[in-house]
This record gives structure tokens, sequence and C-alpha cells, in this order.
């Protein structure tokens, strides 16, 4: 990437993106929105959180209003992404934007902030394909064997790697395929469940939907926002179908787009499978079995055989999100490449298949060295670690959002439209999520409100990630050295009029 070193902070971009050898046009609109909605892992994100976020104290039956306020943030900074995407379709994403917007300093530890929320996560998600792969085929002992479960999910992350690096069609494909197949199960669970608490042939404990369950003022504000942290996980990921923007169709328009709709898409599933889980059994019943809601409920509710199918919408999601979390992260760490902020040797591309090639290997190799010692672990640490995600979620999401207010602040004025879409949407999203940030700082820094125990006094979910998020610090301030030219960047502001030109180009790659 090249660089001006005589420029001024502050001043117009280059509408250039640079050419960094990815597939052009490989993807259309609908892989875009299919890879959003995938990365979140809808059935897995459920299965994994919702009982979570019921023990919440004074949650309860008020889910579906945390899933609901959740959501908020999400699509204020969906249309950050959508607008910054506009002017700078790279696949670095935050990275790329905070870079030019806030600097390269702040650039560089939102990238870092990606790789690790993406780290920290494979354990869960391979773990959870490793486990429900022995449920669908009835393998119960393999399922309770530790050793079993860490070569299954070893495989799981070897095999979603090579589809990441054979090619973003094949990716896109299998993409479609297994969120076809979890969203229609979903959707038949929770359309069950309904049918059954209404009909009075569900089983003791059932309740009927209320409104009140999707009132947020019905809770403590407190409890309210610690619930929150949790729900932006479950949210989480739908950004990965605009990482892969540089292989798009439509590379400035279609993926920020495709951002929005993923995250309405994804409310509208999470508000009626929620509402569904908590009707047949009671908010008691996903307490008690909060580390898999939907196992648990998966027989009682569609009895037979058919339980299977809530098994293969999670193994289904889990597998899914593990391939869509290797797609965005190997794609950040060849952007910091070309914009030389890390080593050359990642934003090599496979000559033949147009993926990232080092990039995508390494992510493969990193999380199974991160995945094996987690699940080593007690459960409890495993637990732990969805809740020390959410630390670097809320930080690059949060600072995407400012990114997009300071970027287009000489463009925030000229209407009523741009004030409210490029300013005070982004700057709302990201007030609410840093203020997540410093409520989850605080709640789960006490020991009593974590299950695994303390490490030098220091929960585990600050130890991963808050200091996680300091480990990146400290890493930026030692690659200024190396990469000197990077951190010599300015700032910039979006090029003048740059909402109603035409798409920025890809300039000739210079790597």
């Amino acid at each position: 990437m090249a660089t001006d070193s005589g420029a001024v902070h502050g001043a117009p971009a280059s509408s250039e993106v640079v050419d960094k050898g990815l597939k052009k046009g490989a993807i259309g609109y609908l892989s875009n929105i299919v890879i959003g909605v995938a990365s979140t892992a809808p059935a897995y994100s459920l299965a994994a959180t919702l009982g979570f976020i019921v023990a919440v104290k004074g949650v309860g039956v008020h889910a579906p209003a945390v899933l609901l306020v959740s959501f908020i943030p999400m699509l204020l900074i969906a249309a950050a992404y959508k607008y910054l995407n506009r002017a700078d379709p790279d696949a670095g994403t935050s990275f790329a934007w905070t870079t030019r917007a806030l600097g390269p300093a702040t650039g560089w530890v939102n990238g870092w902030a990606i790789f690790l929320a993406d780290v920290i996560v494979m354990a869960s998600l391979a773990d959870i394909a490793a486990i429900y792969s022995f449920k669908l085929f009835g393998f119960t002992e393999l399922g309770g064997s530790k050793a079993a479960i860490i070569i299954a999910a070893i495989a799981w992350i070897a095999l979603m790697t090579w589809i990441c690096w054979r090619g973003i069609e094949l990716s896109a494909a299998i993409q479609r395929a297994l969120l076809t197949a979890e969203v229609l199960i979903l959707g038949l669970f929770a359309v069950v469940a309904l049918i059954k608490v209404y009909g009075g042939s569900a089983p003791h404990g059932s309740i009927k939907p209320a409104v009140d369950w999707f009132n947020p003022f019905a809770m403590n504000f407190s409890d309210l926002v610690v619930a929150i942290l949790l729900g932006v996980f479950i949210y989480w990921g739908w950004d990965s179908g605009v990482a892969v923007n540089e292989e798009s169709e439509d590379p400035s328009e279609g993926p920020g787009k495709a951002a929005i709709v993923s995250t309405l898409l994804l409310v509208v599933i999470y508000l009626i499978v929620s509402a569904g889980a908590q009707s047949f059994h009671g908010p008691g019943f996903l307490e008690n079995n909060a580390e898999d809601v939907l196992s648990a409920l998966g027989r009682p509710v569609l009895g037979g055989v058919l339980y299977k199918l809530l098994i293969i919408a999670v193994l289904t999601s889990a597998s899914a999100s593990t391939q869509t979390t290797i797609l965005p992260t190997a794609r950040t760490t060849l952007s910091m490449a070309h914009w030389k902020a890390v080593h050359k040797v990642l934003g090599r591309v496979h000559k033949t298949y147009l993926t990232p090639d080092v990039s995508t290997i390494g992510m493969g190799l990193i999380s199974i060295a991160v995945t094996v010692p987690l699940l080593l672990l007690s459960e409890s640490v495993l637990a732990d670690s969805l809740t020390a995600i959410g630390f670097p979620i809320c930080f690059y999401y949060g600072f995407t959002g400012l990114a997009c207010v300071v970027y287009y602040r000489h463009e925030l004025f000229k209407s009523a439209r741009n004030f409210l879409l490029l300013g005070l949407a982004p700057l709302l999203g990201t007030a609410i999520l840093f203020g997540v940030f410093y409520k989850a700082l605080t709640y789960y820094g006490h020991k009593a409100n974590v299950a695994s125990a303390p490490i030098a006094g220091i929960t585990l979910p600050i130890w991963m990630g808050i200091g996680g998020l300091i480990l990146g610090g400290v890493l930026m301030l030692a690659s200024r050295r190396y990469f000197r030219d990077f951190f010599k960047r300015k700032t910039e502001t979006a090029p003048p009029d740059i909402l109603h030109k035409p798409a920025p180009e890809l300039a000739p790659v210079d790597f």
C-alpha cells in the first residue's frame, strides 16, 4: 500500500483500493448475506448462550427482550460498515477503516482484536462440532471422551481450513447448503414448540408467550447491560459477509447492504426461536440446561427420530461458523500485510485458488494450538471463554462506528440523512458497545460472577478478553520498529462527495 509521508492529517483519502490478488466477482449478493448470517452460527449461538442469558439475574422470561436490545447496536454498526465499505471496499474492513480515520496505531489494534476474537471462539465452535458429530451418529461414549473430542475438533478445524484455502466459491456453496438446512430446522423447531404450547400438549412448566417478554424496561438496567454482552456474542459475525468484499460482484455496495440485511434476518430468527424454546419448558429449564438448551429440548419438542434434525442444525451451525471464522481473519491479516503492518508473507495469495494462502493455513494452525489446551481444561473455562470474546467484539465494532463518524465528518452536515446514518447512528452504536464493555469489565472482574477459578486474583474472562487486548497493544508498540512506513501514515477523511460518485476502482497490485 503506497503512502504519502507528506500528507497532512485529515486529508481526503484516495479512492483506490489495492488489488490483493483475490478472485474478483466470485460471489454474489446472496452469498454475502449467507456468509454474514452463517458466521453468527444461529443454532450454535442459541444452544450455547440462551440459557446463560436466562440465568443472568433479573432476566428470566425477558431473554427475548435482551436479544431485541442487543440487536440495536448491531444494526447501528452495520450502517457504519455499509458506508465505510462504500468508500473503501477493503478486505481488512475494520483494520483498514480505523487506520484511515483514527490512525495506524488504532487500526493495528483493531486488526488484532478481530484476530483475537476469532481465535478464542474457535475452541468452542470446534468443541460443539465434535460433540454433535458424535451425538448425530449415536457415539455417546466418544462424546464423553476428552481425547475423542479433541481429535474430532482438530479434524473439523483442518477440514474447514482446507475448504477456505481451496476457494471462495466452494466456501460460499457450502455455506448456502449448511445455512439453508440450519434455518429450516430452527423454524420447524420453533413452530412445533409453539403449536404444542398453544395446543396443550407441552410438558408441565410450559408458558404461553407474552408481550412483556419483549419489554426491556421490565428489567433492572444493570442486569440488562450484563446480559447484553452475551447478546452481542450471539449477533457477532455478520461482518464476515463484508470481509469478502473484494471477491464479491459488487464490492462497494453488495457486502455493505448484506451486513444490514443479515442483522435483520438474525433478530427475526432469534426472537422466534428463543420465544418457542422458552414457552415449551419455561426459563428454569433453559437455565438448568444452559450449556446446550437445544439438545435438551430436541427430543421433547420434535420427538422420535426428528429430534436429530436439531442436532444436525447445531452441527451445521458450528461447522459453518468454523469456516466463516477463518475466512474474515485470513482476509484481515492479508490486508494488514498489504498495508505493510505485518510481515509480507501473510499477504501471499495462492496462484490457482486465489485465496489468502499463508493467512488461511496459519489461522487454522493457530486455532488448533489454542483449541487443544482450552479443551483440556474444564468446561467452565470453555464457558468463560465465550464471555471473554465479548470484549474484543465490543472493541472493534465500537471503534468501527467511531471511525465512520470521523471519516465522514466533512459530509455529516450536508443533509439530514447523512447526519443520521453517518453520524448519529454509528456514534450511538459505539456508545452502547463501549458502555457494555465497561459494565462487563466491572461485572466479570468479580470472581462471584465467573464459573472458573481466578488466576492470580484475576478472572479468566478478564485474562482472555482484556489481557488479550493489552497484549495486542504491546505487540503494536513492538511492531512500530519493524513497520515504520505503516506507522507513519496520516489519518484521512472521506473523499468529497464519495457517496455520489461511482464505486472505487481496484488499483493494480503493488506487493
